[in-house]
């Protein structure tokens, strides 16, 4: 960059998969979150891919993508049973209609 080069900033939204033009972008974050989890509870309880996988029951290289945030073929009930299965209460809250229509949310507490 020389010294007449203008550095453009753009603020992004609160999903990046939405700044990147994603048409599933809402669900595709929803399964960042459940992945990002996933890798947490596993890290947390010191398991290994392997151990991890045997756990989940499901193969170390399904286990070894997902941490990787390569999630695309996996299913968000999936990904909410593996939480499960790692030892979190996993809640669906099904609301009062408010607006045409309505919206998913995950919280971590």
């Amino acid at each position: 960059m020389n010294g007449n080069d203008e550095l453009t900033v753009e603020e992004g939204s609160t999903n990046v998969y939405a700044d990147l033009g994603y048409a599933d972008a809402p669900e595709m974050q929803r399964k960042s979150q459940l992945a990002a989890e996933i890798a947490r509870a596993i890290k947390a309880r010191h398991l290994t891919q392997d151990g991890a996988a045997a756990l989940l029951g499901i193969e170390q290289s399904k286990v070894s993508r997902i941490t990787r945030g390569q999630f695309r073929g996996v299913s968000e009930a999936k990904l909410l049973e593996l939480v499960a299965k790692l030892g979190h209460d996993v809640k669906i809250v099904v609301g009062p209609v408010r607006r045409r229509a309505g919206k998913i949310e995950l919280q971590f507490a």
